[in-house]
């Protein structure tokens, strides 16, 4: 099992049009930041090859075709925001290479905003002309789900959803592990707790964060934010919680990467665009076919 960071940037993106600060013109690659998303790719109990992905933000084709994913399965929604929605339309190209819909999972307020900006893949009757779109099954994440703790059996993952709070709006994060018959293979970064856009969490959240070998936390800025955590406030979080390793996303350019990193407490890290978690630290090569265009 291998958890890959896709973007780990800001909405904005880094580098931000029109900036010229230290970060937006850093000749340090790990400074140029696409939005945050990630896959989590792996082979089921059946040994069938498989990829999850956590959001579906603007930068989605440009991140698979630099990451070379050639499957999506499914895909986590953490909420409904632009920066982790807009590249949902991209994910019909993965229809046609794997002949086969897609798995997506979100809260209802989330499934409202995916309904409302993609109709012409929800509605696809509707169209005047019957175009290239994507096959998508939607799953619902009830909230009972998270107040519960009910874990979901994505593809044979355990995916437990988590609730976060982004400023006054809801999210989710997950608590991600291996299921029955999945080896997690070496150096496993599992069970993972994926927490991106916080601002807090609620009280009967940390129980669920409790435990877990990696953590994956928004860390946006040094200065006050009213939906996102500081770096500051992030580094509070992760001591609490208590992970062997934690890993900060959704940085603005704010925090240049390797003068970041200096400061940082043992066992904590800036995430980069391209970092593997697991196995080799190496994504496994594609397997690409020929396919129909459009």
């Amino acid at each position: 099992m291998r958890f890959e960071f896709l973007g780990t940037g800001t909405s904005s993106g880094i580098p931000s049009i029109g900036c010229a600060c230290d970060v937006c013109t850093s000749t340090d690659p790990r400074d140029t930041r696409l939005r945050t998303s990630a896959a989590i790719r792996y082979a089921d109990a059946k040994g069938a090859p498989r990829t999850i992905l956590i959001d579906a933000g603007p930068d989605l084709r440009q991140q698979a075709i630099t990451h070379q994913l050639d499957r999506c399965d499914a895909i986590l929604f953490t909420h409904n925001h632009v920066d982790h929605t807009f590249g949902l339309d991209e994910v019909r190209r993965f229809n046609v290479v794997m002949n086969a819909p897609i798995d997506i999972y979100a809260e209802p307020h989330t499934q409202d905003h995916l309904r409302r900006v993609y109709k012409h893949i929800f509605d696809r009757q509707a169209n005047v002309n019957d175009s290239f779109v994507a096959t998508l099954i939607m799953h619902t994440i009830e909230p009972r789900d998270v107040d519960d703790g009910r874990a979901l059996d994505v593809f044979g993952l355990r995916v437990t959803p988590i609730r976060l709070l982004h400023g006054r709006l809801p999210v989710l994060g997950f608590r991600i592990s291996p299921g029955p018959g999945i080896d997690p293979g070496p150096d496993s970064p599992f069970p993972l707790a994926y927490c991106t856009d916080v601002s807090a969490v609620p009280p009967e959240s940390w129980a669920r964060l409790a435990g877990v070998k990696t953590l994956v936390l928004d860390a946006l800025r040094h200065r006050h934010h009213p939906t996102h955590f500081t770096l500051a406030q992030a580094v509070n979080a992760a001591n609490q919680i208590g992970a062997q390793s934690t890993y900060f996303v959704h940085m603005s350019h704010d925090l240049g990467h390797a003068a970041t990193q200096a400061s940082l407490p043992d066992g904590m890290f800036l995430a980069h665009d391209g970092l593997v978690l697991g196995g080799d630290g190496t994504a496994p090569a594609p397997k690409y076919r020929v396919i129909d265009p459009d």
